[in-house]
């Protein structure tokens, strides 16, 4: 009896994900541990099981977009980007919204990983903590690609921006237009670009020598909200109304920005008197808020293109024209009203 997967892995002291992209001759792998595969495959008396085989030799001509959420413009733009390059190759593209629920991340990876489609572009959750269900869906062998909210510990090529040195332009933004007080937002500790976007709000107030301006050390200024809109304007609304409270506000996304802007009005605080506000946000509608939004806004159409690209790189398993695993492209600061 011939051995499974795991065990051909096990002998050959490699990842399942690793063999399994060898035996359908990937080009992500070399072609010494293709040959080594294949002659331990046959050695051992490995069999595929014919039944998945079969379903990724049929072309779906389909493939699947995982994203967290669709009220919010970046992921809007991002799909524009994605539909473009798939209409190209006469391809369906299948959109699966998580929600930012991770059980709902769970169902869908694990209806994924049947085969039925040909690769995924994904965006996790911001409860995107425990990954092994991620690992799952890379071990099948599908092509996979994250963008944006990427897992960090599964090693497919990601496509993101340049989070670390936004939040470090935000916030010496802020600095420069006189903020001795800046509070950062996020709606997640285990999101990689909310970290980043922090590191860089953290060394910008470092290099702004602002931390003896804070009463109880920068840690009261960073506010983890969540995915509920009146949960995070009681959150916001709170801080605002400490007796030490920000003159400056960092949303690393959107929906904070306009959260923050609802709180204000309420509380008739004055923006950019009073508070200044800057925010992550392709909302197209930034440049007409009262007053308008300065935003660090992300190239969400190309970077929605670029993902399609090289995920149909890796469907007709071309060589890839950028070796790196990692992608990055800018984003552009757009001062406006909000932070005069």
């Amino acid at each position: 009896m011939g051995v499974n997967l795991k065990q051909l892995a096990a002998e050959l002291q490699l990842s399942t994900s690793t063999v399994s992209r060898a035996l359908h001759d990937s080009h992500e792998i070399s072609i010494d541990t293709k040959k080594r595969v294949r002659e331990m495959a046959d050695k051992l008396g490995y069999q595929p099981n014919p039944y998945a085989s079969s379903l990724r030799k049929q072309k779906s001509k389909t493939i699947a977009l995982v994203i967290p959420e669709i009220d919010n413009n970046f992921f809007t733009l991002a799909i524009n980007g994605i539909e473009e390059i798939a209409q190209k190759k006469g391809y369906h593209v299948l959109i699966y919204l998580s929600h930012e629920d991770l059980q709902k991340e769970k169902a869908v990876t694990k209806h994924l990983q049947s085969g039925r489609v040909d690769g995924i572009l994904m965006s996790v959750t911001s409860q995107t903590e425990e990954v092994q269900h991620l690992v799952d869906l890379y071990n099948t062998g599908i092509p996979l690609v994250f963008f944006d909210r990427t897992c960090e510990v599964i090693d497919t090529i990601k496509i993101t921006t340049d989070d670390y040195d936004s939040g470090y332009k935000a916030t010496t933004h802020l600095i420069d237009a006189g903020c001795k007080r800046i509070a950062y937002l996020q709606v997640s500790e285990a999101l990689s670009i909310s970290r980043k976007r922090l590191n860089g709000y953290k060394d910008a107030i470092k290099a702004g020598r602002l931390i003896d301006e804070t009463i109880s050390g920068e840690e009261e200024l960073i506010i983890t909200c969540g995915n509920s809109n009146e949960e995070n304007y009681e959150i916001i609304k709170t801080r605002l109304l400490a007796k030490h409270p920000p003159d400056g506000i960092f949303a690393s996304v959107e929906k904070l920005a306009v959260t923050s802007y609802y709180v204000c009005n309420h509380l008739g605080l004055n923006i950019p008197e009073q508070v200044k506000v800057i925010s992550f946000s392709n909302l197209s509608t930034a440049p007409l808020l009262a007053p308008s939004l300065t935003t660090i806004t992300q190239p969400a159409f190309n970077m929605g293109k670029k993902s399609a690209e090289v995920l149909f790189t890796m469907i007709e398993n071309k060589p890839m024209q950028d070796e790196t695993q990692n992608i990055m492209l800018k984003s552009t600061l757009i001062p406006r009203n909000s932070t005069k």
